[in-house]
């Protein structure tokens, strides 16, 4: 795929105000001028950005519901109740399980987590749940990354005499379930003034708001920040204000001292001795949590997650990893049958989105092909399966389409939806399949933005290959972690040449390996350009070209650096 590439030069105000900002901070002008793309403008908003403090985090009470929460929490420990915390079967959902069960552990052992089984109970609260809680004498269920639409199953458990704290943070409904609270930045009525949390945030807040009412010293919470830069990762929010906070001490964790069940999946996964960023979790240690969730129960994950004893983490770490194996093998199927599909349907070149369905697709892998599809052909995308006479969906969208305001467009055909901008799940009738296909699809080209289906590369700046220098590198490190509104800085050199040692590389020569020297200087600069061996022969041709990059380690020379090339193409003067 070759993308469109977006940039604009600052203005000569903008290059001042970058020279006087880096001279501030100690930073080159270059990434003085990328921090005030991203409106950090001033040295003390800088600093901030650099050196993320947790004193900044806010006030958990000034969420809606917080105090109700933490005073039924109270409530049920004072009264020797029996507590359940529930969660979602994804990453996110089983990192704020082992969160909150593990903070509450310490001070209380009435307490009890539930997964939902994918295959058998399906997503959020069920009603198997509720009859389990009910038989073993839970009191207060508090269910994270999921319930925002769970009024049935909630008034259904009030029935039984069981209360709910949900903290979720899914787009409610205008109507929301009889629960005693509902933590959710996403509220209408709801003033908290960061509305990005995932799941494992919103119950990390509770566990702040319930140590800070009971005296507790928040030093207490710092060792499960790991569970929160791996939700932060995997569930793909913004990277910014308080998820950027939690991101980079989550990191740090998980770095010098993470939780027994992590660092399993970090030995098992062959990152020990890393340092572990942002990208780590979301192709390694992510996929691995998930696996058990998509092809078995996520509750072995959180069996993982809260485990003491290292000997057991592995075993069970080595278990997930097989899971994760075979995910992959059923994973490559899928995307490869569609792939096939879409390349039948003549009239997709015209469509801006995808649906599929396939009535033999596994449930639990939708949500990755859903991806690799919008990956591929840079359109929102719903994949589904069949269950009895049910069609299950999982969305994916793309840069800017709001993804969930389309299937809720549809509302009145669907049985249940939920999720936020970029993913979503439906259910509804097999026989409505066809009839929802039609109207999403005409939402989505009746609201979709022509350059929202475009594979678009935002540069950040250009830069000469003597720019590049080990100062450089070690100021855009400053910047991580990255993720979602805070993405690697992305350069772009022009008038680049083959040094004459490029070459194509990999199991299928699908990867090229680059060493290449600009017209500006002699510094020749190694790199690799993922699955774009399609331009090796215009690369060994002589002629010039343009490369917009990321400045990464060089994993193979100490302190190295090497470009890893996003995308390639004919400078101007050769097209």
């Amino acid at each position: 795929m070759h993308f469109k590439w977006n940039y604009e030069p600052p203005t000569s105000e903008q290059k001042k105000a970058a020279e006087e900002l880096g001279a501030k901070l100690g930073i080159s002008p270059v990434m003085a001028g990328i921090l005030i793309r991203r409106n950090i403008t001033t040295e003390s908003a800088a600093k901030r950005f650099f050196r993320p403090q947790l004193n900044d985090l806010i006030n958990p009470f000034l969420m809606k519901d917080m105090d109700v929460a933490v005073d039924r929490l109270n409530d049920a420990m004072g009264r020797k109740e029996r507590i359940m915390v529930y969660g979602d079967y994804d990453v996110d959902g089983c990192t704020a399980v082992a969160l909150v069960y593990k903070f509450l552990q310490q001070f209380y052992s009435n307490i009890d987590y539930y997964i939902p089984d994918r295959y058998d109970e399906g997503y959020g609260v069920s009603y198997k749940g509720i009859n389990y809680a009910h038989e073993t004498g839970v009191k207060l269920i508090i269910i994270l990354d999921c319930g925002i639409k769970a009024t049935e199953e909630i008034k259904y458990a009030k029935s039984l005499d069981i209360d709910f704290i949900i903290c979720d943070h899914h787009v409610p409904d205008e109507t929301m379930p009889p629960a005693v609270a509902i933590l959710n930045p996403k509220r209408q009525d709801d003033s908290y003034p960061f509305k990005h949390l995932c799941g494992c945030g919103v119950g990390f807040k509770f566990m702040q708001a319930f140590a800070k009412n009971n005296g507790i010293p928040f030093s207490r919470l710092v060792p499960l920040l790991d569970f929160c830069a791996v939700s932060i990762a995997a569930d793909i929010v913004p990277v910014v204000e308080e998820n950027r906070i939690l991101a980079y001490h989550g990191l740090k964790q998980l770095n010098q001292n993470p939780n027994i069940g992590l660092k399993a999946i970090i030995d098992i996964c062959g990152l020990n001795g890393r340092t572990i960023t942002m990208s780590d979790i979301v192709f390694k240690i992510g996929p691995r949590i998930n696996a058990s969730g998509r092809m078995e129960n996520g509750r072995e994950s959180v069996d993982l997650l809260v485990e003491k004893d290292l000997g057991s983490a592995l075993k069970e770490a080595k278990h997930i990893n097989e899971y994760n194996e075979q995910r992959k093998d059923i994973d490559k199927q899928m995307t490869e049958e569609a792939n096939q599909i879409v390349a039948k349907i003549e009239s997709q070149k015209r469509r801006s989105s995808i649906v599929l369905y396939d009535e033999n697709w596994k449930k639990g892998i939708i949500g990755i092909v859903a991806s690799r599809l919008t990956e591929i052909y840079f359109r929102p995308t719903i994949v589904m399966t069949r269950e009895d006479d049910l069609a299950t969906g999982s969305a994916r969208s793309v840069t800017g389409f709001d993804v969930y305001s389309a299937i809720k467009s549809c509302r009145d055909l669907l049985i249940n939806f939920g999720g936020h901008t970029y993913a979503a799940g439906l259910t509804l009738k097999w026989k409505d399949v066809p009839e929802f296909m039609r109207r999403f699809q005409k939402y989505v080209d009746e609201h979709i933005q022509p350059e929202q289906t475009e594979a678009m590369l935002n540069i950040d700046a250009v830069i000469d290959f003597k720019d590049i220098t080990r100062k450089l590198h070690a100021e855009i490190k400053k910047f991580s972690p990255f993720g979602p509104k805070n993405p690697k800085p992305l350069f772009c050199t022009t008038d680049v040449y083959d040094f004459g040692t490029s070459k194509v590389v990999g199991r299928e020569q699908e990867h090229i390996k680059l060493e290449l020297v600009d017209s500006k200087s002699n510094n020749v600069m190694n790199g690799i350009a993922f699955g774009q061996s399609g331009s090796a022969r215009y690369i060994k041709s002589k002629r010039s070209f343009d490369i917009a990059y990321t400045i990464e380690d060089n994993v193979f020379k100490h302190n190295g650096i090497q470009l890893q090339i996003e995308d390639i193409r004919p400078a101007e003067d050769e097209e």
